[in-house]
């Protein structure tokens, strides 16, 4: 079977499908490769009922779109793919056309496109306001901090005849050898990075053997590769560290028992940081613990808030500060029983 060529709509942010009068697929773009989690190969050799759990609203759509001759809008309508866990809330539109036994063209497009891409944008402003925060916070506290240890240190000198009270002076040395790490952390992110070509199983190779070594009984670290990826060009160790701190957390939440899955996958025709691009690593971080709190969920990100009593509330912070400068996003989806953080980070070569 000869497969039409529909150049221009491989270069549409929208989904597009165009099947037969038998409903057997004949065309796919990226965008809906994307959404599906299926390359065209494969989706074009399902029917596109075959795609989806039972959807009687996606047929019956599809019969009357044909059957009149006029285009079929279906404006909130619930698909649950068959290769994917997510259902898809989508607005369907069918088009009815004759090209080469072609004779429907459908779009599925994501209620919560619109959604994502607003929730993206105010991610990166507040991330903005953070940073300003964060760097004359950081600046403010550390000026301080050097004139506190040594006079700590002059002290300890001048009560050297009175070795009881030197244990005073070790702990305001040490407190402000932890406030100044503390600040060190604060101000990683505005420091230069040194990008190169990488692999990133290798990374999350890193940080699997990372957490296993900490905790070898009783945690599970699933890998869940596509190992045909390209190289990205990133700086390593701050991607080691994106992936330790989510995976820390995921460890942490787990209390070291259960089972944490490290999946990578490619995203095509994406748009990140307001540039298109035609490819993006879509990496994955999911654990089977209990879940965000509903009480920090909307300001995850933000430093200094954490749901540990002994935690800083930095890991996520910087990990979604070392994303946004490589041109990526961080995203999360939490319930009783699964979080998923889902990064996206672009190969290179924006999309034309």
């Amino acid at each position: 079977m000869t497969i039409p060529s529909f150049a221009g709509l491989e270069l549409l942010d929208t989904p597009v499908l165009i099947c037969d009068a038998d409903a057997a697929l004949r065309f796919v773009n990226p965008a809906c490769e994307n959404l599906l989690a299926l390359g065209s190969r494969e989706l074009l050799r399902h029917a596109l009922p075959d795609l989806f759990q039972p959807c009687p609203e996606l047929l019956q759509a599809l019969a009357t779109a044909l059957g009149q001759g006029a285009s079929y809008i279906e404006h909130d309508l619930e698909l649950k793919p068959l290769h994917n866990d997510a259902a898809l809330h989508v607005m369907l539109s069918i088009t009815p056309i004759d090209v080469e036994g072609c004779q429907a063209l459908i779009e599925l497009r994501p209620l919560d496109q619109q959604l994502k891409i607003a929730n993206e944008e105010r991610s990166l402003m507040q991330h903005q306001a953070n940073r300003e925060l964060i760097r004359n916070l950081a600046h403010e506290i550390k000026n301080p901090l050097g004139g506190i240890r040594g006079a700590a240190q002059l002290l300890e000198h001048e009560l050297a005849d009175r070795p009881e009270l030197k244990e005073y002076t070790e702990v305001i040395t040490e407190e402000a050898l932890r406030l100044q790490t503390l600040v060190d952390r604060l101000l990683a992110p505005h420091r230069s990075h040194n990008r190169g070509p990488i692999n990133i199983h290798e990374v999350l190779e890193r940080v699997r053997s990372i957490a296993l070594a900490q905790h070898p009984q009783g945690l599970a670290v699933v890998r869940d590769y596509d190992t045909s990826l390209p190289l990205l060009s990133a700086d390593k160790e701050q991607l080691i560290q994106v992936v330790l701190n989510i995976v820390n957390n995921a460890v942490q939440a787990l209390r070291g028992q259960g089972r944490i899955t490290l999946r990578t996958r490619v995203a095509r025709q994406i748009t990140l940081a307001r540039k298109r691009h035609q490819l993006a690593l879509k990496l994955q971080i999911i654990d089977d613990g209990p879940g965000i709190p509903d009480d920090i969920r909307d300001h995850i990100f933000y430093p200094l808030v954490t749901g540990r009593a002994e935690g800083t509330g930095l890991g996520l912070t910087l990990a979604q500060a070392f994303v946004h400068q490589h041109g990526g996003s961080i995203e999360f989806d939490s319930r009783p029983g699964q979080t998923c953080f889902t990064v996206l980070l672009p190969f290179g070569g924006e999309a034309g």
